[in-house]
């Protein structure tokens, strides 16, 4: 049986979101806002209260360590951006998608945005995923096809999940 290449994204979308959850489990406020060395990208309230990842465009070299905080905000950042741009009219600047504030809520608005991609993605043809109409206006893929794209957001979603339990993991012996 041949198995249908969404179905194939769906399933590796599906192993990295039940590492991701299995992780969530343990994190909370002070474990996501935990900062694991002295140079570190985090998220915090601006003068107007609302949660902002810090960011350098060009990333310094080497790239500060992250919080998990950071880290969710940065999920958030590229499926908004990808959600809007490949589903809906475009998305918001990346200054605009701030952090909820707290590890729940970040889990909350991870939740909304896995649950949209994933009916996002059920939803595809071979054709969908061999075009370049929908990814024609992100911000990384102007030349990829949607099922590159799709493909990415699962590594990308790997990644971040490995980043999260090696932080979590790093917090948790912290003071051992």
């Amino acid at each position: 049986m041949t198995v249908a290449r969404v179905d194939l994204l769906t399933r590796q979308l599906d192993i990295a979101w039940a590492l991701f959850e299995y992780h969530l489990k343990d994190i909370d406020d002070a474990a996501c806002l935990w900062e694991p060395a002295a140079v570190c990208w985090t998220v915090r309230p601006d003068e107007r209260g609302r949660w902002v990842a810090d960011w350098e465009v060009p990333e310094p070299d080497p790239v500060p360590a992250l919080t998990i905080g950071w880290v969710t905000w940065h999920i958030g950042y590229w499926w908004t951006t990808t959600l809007g741009h490949c589903f809906g009219t475009g998305a918001p600047e990346r200054e605009e998608i701030t952090w909820p504030g707290t590890a729940d809520a970040a889990a909350g608005w991870l939740r909304g945005l896995h649950e949209e991609w994933r009916a996002r993605l059920a939803e595809l043809t071979d054709a969908d995923l061999d075009s370049t109409e929908r990814t024609r206006t992100l911000p990384w893929g102007q030349e990829m096809t949607l099922g590159d794209v799709a493909g990415w957001l699962n590594i990308e979603l790997t990644k971040n999940v490995a980043e999260i339990g090696l932080i979590r993991h790093l917090y948790g012996v912290r003071d051992a």
